[in-house]
């Protein structure tokens, strides 16, 4: 049967004047599952959360009615994405996205799994060649809340170059979380393991996206069937992403608990954004206070990332202007991994329009960048 064929358009647009919701819009158009007028016409119905999820739906229903179904898949994740923890919509939106999804795709032959983990399940899929003849297996995941079938258009592309590839939601991600109840877990060691024994893998690149670069060196740190390691918007350490008098303020803030709540509970009455990223920071580590989510949150740091135990040929992208990781993480990132076979940079700039977080701007950039890398060391 023939498989999906992406276009990954070239642009980062201005979608929406707040940074908010431009990057979200930008991010399902970027990744070549929503139309341009789509992305356009929405933007302009959207100021608060909950015109954001009204208006999302409003999409995906009438792309359903049209028979658009991919279209109509990503727009009720887009709509899930923003909801809070508690909206009876929330589940029922993200089984709109997951089902459609696989519909919009069921010639595609994508192949599910459900990999035992911990008494329960780490949601698993895998893409292969046409030819069924692989050079080489990616194993990849994405960050903090993200979704396996998100990243389908890049898959797909390597597929389409002859790679095995399996991606999987490891703790705090997609149905791991929503179904399968389990917290996020920064010793991404764990999962990683569990998947390569599952599928018997060796030799392996591993790539992690966003939050999932942080993972792919912990879990290589301590992984030896993993040959190479590819990061896209990666943060060496969660706890330095501020400047240093945050810092220190954060520091002071953490030894007294009560305080850091009251500070974070005064926040969430003025700052809607803040609400959300903290109640959805909060549901992904399945804790009851911000200073709680907030705790879990900062195990993510140099000390537990282990770079220097990283012996693997190392890949790593960055946005010259990432509004998520600052760029000083990139040189921490590379200078810390001193005993790796071989370590490569790439920062991506306006020049590219690739300058955004994970590239979104230019993916199919990014994606060629990997496969001549992949090329180079395999």
């Amino acid at each position: 049967m023939s498989k999906s064929k992406f276009t990954f358009p070239v642009g980062y647009h201005d979608f929406h004047e707040d940074q908010v919701f431009n990057f979200q819009l930008n991010r399902w158009y970027s990744f070549g599952y929503a139309r341009f007028e789509d992305m356009r016409k929405v933007g302009r119905k959207i100021e608060n959360f909950a015109d954001w999820k009204r208006e999302l739906t409003k999409l995906a229903e009438k792309s359903v009615s049209e028979k658009r179904l991919m279209n109509a898949a990503f727009y009720y994740r887009a709509a899930e994405f923003y909801t809070f923890e508690g909206d009876p919509d929330k589940e029922p939106l993200y089984d709109k996205f997951s089902d459609l999804f696989y519909r919009a795709f069921k010639k595609d032959e994508i192949k599910r799994f459900k990999v035992p983990y911990k008494k329960t399940f780490l949601p698993a899929m895998k893409v292969t060649p046409a030819s069924g003849r692989a050079k080489g297996t990616i194993v990849m995941f994405g960050g903090f809340d993200s979704y396996i079938e998100e990243f389908y258009s890049w898959m797909r592309c390597f597929a389409d170059r002859g790679y095995r590839v399996i991606a999987f939601e490891g703790p705090g991600q997609g149905a791991a979380r929503k179904k399968y109840g389990l917290a996020l877990d920064y010793r991404w060691e764990k999962p990683t393991k569990t998947v390569l024994d599952y599928f018997k893998l060796d030799n392996v690149t591993l790539l992690g996206i966003s939050m999932g670069g942080w993972f792919c060196f912990r879990a290589a740190a301590f992984e030896p069937r993993i040959k190479r390691v590819m990061a896209s918007g990666i943060a060496f350490d969660y706890m330095q992403i501020p400047a240093v008098p945050l810092q220190w303020l954060m520091k002071l803030c953490l030894k007294s608990e009560g305080l850091m709540n009251y500070l974070s509970e005064m926040k969430i009455r003025k700052d809607p954004a803040h609400t959300w990223s903290v109640h959805n920071a909060m549901y992904i580590t399945k804790t009851k206070t911000p200073m709680g989510a907030m705790k879990t949150l900062l195990q993510l740091n140099e000390k537990n990332l282990h770079s220097e135990l990283v012996k693997q040929d190392v890949l790593i992208l960055t946005g010259a202007e990432d509004h998520f990781i600052p760029l000083k993480m990139h040189d921490m990132q590379v200078k810390a991994l001193v005993n790796a076979k071989s370590v490569t940079g790439r920062i991506f700039t306006e020049k590219d329009q690739a300058q955004n977080h994970c590239q979104i701007g230019n993916v199919g950039l990014a994606l060629d960048v990997m496969l001549k890398w992949l090329a180079e060391k395999s």
